[in-house]
């Protein structure tokens, strides 16, 4: 079975990492996969070395014939059975790239703001699709409930939920001590983080968090937080609202904002506490990932959180935008040695069983082959 998949963007980001994470043990685990980036980004080295097929192309505009045309060139010749992007935009010169050839298109839902120009292509592909994935069951109400799509049995449109992978491989790194070297931090000083862009809209909440230090500090003598993630270009307020704070309130020399990374694993690896404090998601990578490296986790209690949690039993929860409440949560396992080697253990035992690549993989060829591709 030949398979293409696709994306727009190579920035780094959670469906850039599970496709980068899909590509590295495409191979290994029987998938042939063509690889085809419509756009460039951070992460393109990593991709051209992944193993796969990589073909780089370029889209102009919002609809490219061109590009239509060339992603045909490219389904013919390898005589692709299945094309797959994460993104309306892409799915949308998949589709039509694909037409009369027999192949079948699926299209993965990543995000819950897809912006106005992927709604519009989104009301034209959906009937269209062959399949259509939801990375977990909360983007399937929320897409019911936001978007009035309806994903329910019998609807016309089967949705299927098959939840993001990890390659936790690539998660090996040090004990952390290289960040704590950069930072000029001892190696017992008690380091919480985030990982997560500062996007427009605001989904991951950094605020909260920086709201929530001022008493995670006081009650934490020499504590420290960092924030790993790309300032956004198009709502630069959204990180510099947090620098802002920090400063004003004298505790800027306690937060580390890092920018983007490539290193999360030397990142994740350093911290006592994982944090995301985010109103809204699809199934996060990030925290796959923390939980995969055994980091304790702190939570905002919204339905795609509590699923990748078991409902709170592998991390602990904090009622979502609420300061107080999470820096309570920060300090108690902060304090409590005990329950982080607890949550670690049994966390990183339930992230790896349920989220590894090679299961994700092998769900998605289960899928392609009910297609009958």
């Amino acid at each position: 079975m030949r398979v293409l998949h696709s994306l727009d963007s190579l920035n780094r980001g959670g469906a850039e990492m599970l496709e980068l994470d899909v590509c590295r043990n495409a191979s290994a685990n029987g998938l042939d996969l063509t690889f085809v980036a419509t756009g460039g980004g951070d992460l393109e080295p990593e991709f051209r070395g992944s193993g796969v097929e990589f073909l780089r192309l370029q889209r102009r505009f919002p609809l490219d014939p061109a590009l239509v045309w060339q992603l045909r060139r490219i389904i013919r010749q390898r005589k692709i059975q299945v094309v797959h992007s994460q993104q309306a935009v892409d799915a949308l010169h998949l589709y039509l790239a694909s037409r009369g050839l027999g192949t079948k298109c699926v299209l993965s839902f990543q995000g819950l703001s897809p912006g106005k120009k992927n709604e519009m292509a989104l009301k034209f592909l959906l009937p269209r699709m062959d399949a259509r994935i939801v990375v977990s069951e909360e983007m399937r109400n929320s897409l019911a409930r936001e978007q009035g799509i309806d994903t329910s049995a019998g609807a016309g449109v089967e949705f299927v939920t098959l939840y993001n992978g990890v390659d936790f491989k690539r998660l090996q790194a040090s004990d952390g001590g290289r960040l704590r070297e950069e930072l000029g931090l001892a190696q017992d000083t008690p380091l919480a983080g985030m990982v997560g862009n500062f996007y427009p809209g605001r989904p991951k909440d950094h605020f909260t968090v920086c709201r929530a230090l001022p008493q995670v500090f006081e009650c934490v003598p020499g504590a420290h937080l960092v924030f790993a993630g790309g300032r956004s270009e198009t709502a630069p307020e959204v990180f510099d609202e947090c620098v802002q704070f920090c400063r004003e309130r004298g505790i800027s020399w306690r937060v580390h904002f890092l920018g983007k990374r490539g290193d999360v694993a030397e990142v994740l690896s350093a911290l006592d506490v994982f944090v995301l404090a985010s109103v809204r998601e699809g199934l996060p990578i990030a925290v796959i990932e923390a939980m995969g490296m055994g980091v304790p986790a702190v939570l905002s209690n919204i339905g795609a959180l509590r699923e990748i949690s078991g409902d709170g039993k592998y991390a602990v929860l904090f009622r979502t935008s609420d300061a107080g409440d999470l820096a309570e949560k920060i300090i108690a396992l902060l304090q409590n040695r005990a329950q982080r080697l607890r949550l670690s253990a049994e966390a990183k035992d339930w992230a790896v069983s349920r989220f590894g690549i090679a299961r994700h993989i092998r769900n998605l060829l289960e899928l392609y082959a009910r297609l009958g591709a």
